[in-house]
This record gives structure tokens, sequence and C-alpha cells, in this order.
């Protein structure tokens, strides 16, 4: 096996030599198949084996160069097998030089042509074959030429079927592995994302509010030491629940690709008295609305939910200019919506322009929070002034539109 694998090694390196070794071989076992007595005697004065190798030359020279021209090599092979046939026996291993240049062209040229050309090539040589055969035209003996010929265009095309079908498997994997590459490529992206929008609004909160307390204790700490004291005590706390966030996030990341492990931090709207706690600490004083009746979110929509109040109440405590905010939460039958307005003149164009133009992180990181999850995002200037968010959610359907009860905060 290994012998042979050098061969066809060999061959596919070097094909018009292999192709020309090949027609020499078909040549010379040409030359020596034995011709009876009473056809050398039909020849009277001609010397058989002379008449052989002169006929064999246009036969099977033209096949070493079968691969480039095929079709003319055929029509060359034809002829000379058809004029042999007109001076020596009508069969025999000189059928072998066609066959082989009808099986080139079948396995190599267009399908369409290539039956058309070795139907011709089947009919040239079976006709011609039965018509100067020294037997009855019925008789076995005289399909020779049609079988030979015919079985090289069935191989040929087997060949040429084979190879499609090892191409389309080829193809088939390399555009499977340029898929996975995407893939790949894609999902390291959409982490990337994931983890940069985490980190901006779980740092951005909690920053803002540190810097927050941290100005109201270095404005009082002369004055009014007592009230140092507790800003700096909200200092200290936003600093442990930062640290706490970032270690649960860090937590999930080292978790790798565990099945059982979390791929998102927890929090959600349970979590909101909380929230408005302390940005009712920071100076911040936000009404709560809800409608429609509450019930348990899916993980991702409760996270989502969860963020989007942050990253929008952090935004109206460091650009809005106002002390006051309004939260409304709005269940209904399919969908949460969730409305943060303020009714702060904002630092002039800058908060204009960021949220129309989609230039902050904070208004791009809800934008991509809302649509991992099929959700709809909103920003702008509010109806009577201040500043608007709304972000519907998809949530799973109930039987029934709930009867919303309204309390404020």
């Amino acid at each position: 096996m290994h012998f042979l694998h050098r061969c066809h090694a060999l061959a596919r390196a070097h094909p018009y030599r292999a192709d020309g070794l090949l027609a020499v071989v078909l040549y010379v076992i040409t030359l020596l198949d034995p011709i009876s007595d009473h056809v050398a005697a039909e020849w009277s004065d001609l010397n058989p084996l002379l008449v052989l190798t002169v006929a064999g030359i246009p036969v099977f020279a033209p096949l070493a160069w079968r691969r480039r021209y095929p079709v003319p090599v055929l029509a060359v092979s034809v002829v000379g097998t058809l004029g042999f046939f007109y001076v020596g026996p009508v069969r025999g291993p000189i059928l072998l030089g066609s066959a082989l240049a009808v099986y080139t062209v079948s396995s190599v040229v267009e399908r369409r042509l290539a039956m058309t050309i070795g139907a011709i090539a089947v009919f040239c040589l079976g006709s011609v074959s039965m018509r100067l055969s020294p037997e009855v035209w019925d008789r076995p003996v005289n399909a020779i030429a049609f079988v030979w010929t015919a079985l090289a265009v069935a191989v040929g095309e087997a060949v040429r079927n084979r190879r499609a079908f090892v191409a389309a498997i080829e193809e088939r994997a390399t555009r499977a592995e340029h898929t996975r590459e995407e893939e790949a490529r894609h999902r390291v992206a959409e982490e990337r994302i994931r983890i940069a929008r985490e980190l901006h609004d779980i740092v951005g909160h909690h920053i803002a509010l540190i810097n927050v307390q941290a100005g109201v204790a270095s404005h009082v700490l002369d004055t009014q030491p007592e009230l140092a004291r507790q800003a700096l005590a909200h200092v200290r706390e936003a600093g442990r629940s930062a640290l706490a966030e970032l270690s649960a996030t860090v937590a999930v990341l080292r978790q790798g690709d565990e099945s059982d492990a979390p791929h998102e931090p927890v929090p959600g709207l349970g979590g909101l008295p909380a929230l408005l706690e302390s940005f009712d600490r920071a100076g911040l004083r936000v009404s709560r609305e809800d409608e429609g009746r509450p019930r348990q979110l899916p993980t991702t929509v409760d996270l989502t939910a969860y963020r989007v109040v942050q990253e929008s109440l952090t935004n109206v405590r460091k650009h809005a200019g106002t002390s006051a905010a309004r939260l409304r939460l709005s269940y209904r039958r399919d969908e949460l919506r969730i409305v943060i307005e303020d009714d702060g003149p904002g630092p002039g164009t800058v908060r204009g322009r960021s949220a129309l133009g989609g230039t902050g992180h904070g208004l791009i990181g809800m934008r991509e929070r809302a649509a991992s999850v099929g959700g709809r995002f909103l920003a702008g200037p509010g109806p009577e002034g201040g500043f608007r968010v709304c972000v519907d959610l998809p949530l799973p359907r109930v039987p029934h539109p709930s009867n919303g009860s309204r309390r404020a905060k």
C-alpha cells in the first residue's frame, strides 16, 4: 500500500510523465498481442507487426497529453483505431487507447458534452467494428468494441461524480470551519461588550454616588463633622457594594463554561428599594409608580430592567441638575414598560446630543441591553422638558390581562 501511495503521489506531481509512461505501457501490451495465422494470411505481403507498430503510434502517442487536450486526443485516437480496423483485426488491445481517451473526456469535460462525445465514440468504434468483422453481425463477439467504449464512458462518469462529491464535501467542511470561526469571533465580541456593559453599570453607578458623598463630606467637614461622618459612611457603603458586584462579575468570568454557572450577576427589580434608597442618600428623590400586577420575570429581563433603572437614575444624578426623578413600571400582558423622567435643565446641548446621536456609553449600553432581550429603547427630551427614558421589555404572555393597581412612593 505504501508503494501504491508513493506511485499515486508521483503521478499527481508529474501528470504528463505519468500519462506518457501509461501510453508506452499500453502500446507495448498491444504489440505483444499474438496475431492469428489466418489474419496474417489475409494481410498477404504486409508485415503484421510492422502494421501494428505504425498504427499504434497515432492511437497511443497522443495519450501523453490527454489531460490538457482531452477532446483532440480522443479524436486522433479514435481515427487511428478506425484506420487500424480497415487493415487489421477489428478488436484487440488496440481498443485500450480509445477507451482511455474516452474515459478522460467523460471524467473531465462538462457532463452533457462528455456524454455526447462518448456516444459518438461508442457508435463509431462499435459500428465500424461490426461492419468489418468477419463474423456474422449478430454474434456476441461483435459487441466487444461497443462494450469496451461504453464501459469507459461509464467509468469516467463515475469518477466525475466521485470527484464532484468529494469537492462538495471539502467545500462544505471549509464553509463549516469558516462559519465556526466567524461564530467564535462573534461570541467573543458579544462577551466583550457584555463585560464592558456590566463594568460600566456597576462602576459608574457606585462611583457617581461616592463622588457625590465625598463632595458633601468635603464641603461640611469643618462646619458639620457629624454630617461629614454620615457622608463618609455612605462612601464606605457604596465602595463595599461596588467591590461586591465586581467580585460577583469576576467570579462569573472565572467559572468559564460550566453548565451550572450563572452567566450574569443576579440583581433584579427586587433590589429596587435598596437602589432607590442609595439615590435618596445621594440627594436624588425618586418617586416610584407601579402599574399592573408585578410578577416573576425571566432572569435576563429582570437584570436588564434593573440595569436600565440604575443607569438612567445615575445619569439623572450626574447630568440632569435636579434632585427629583420619576420611575414608572408598567406590567402589561406581554411586556414591561419602564419610564424614567426628570424635569432638570441638563448640561446644555451635550446631554441632548448624547441622547440623540447615541455617543454616550450609558445610553448605548441601555440600548444594547434592551435589544439583547428583544426589547425597545427610546431616550430623548421629555414632552414637558427634562429628559425621558422609555424601555419596553418582552414578557411571557399571561392568559388574561391583569387589572393593575397603582401605588406610588
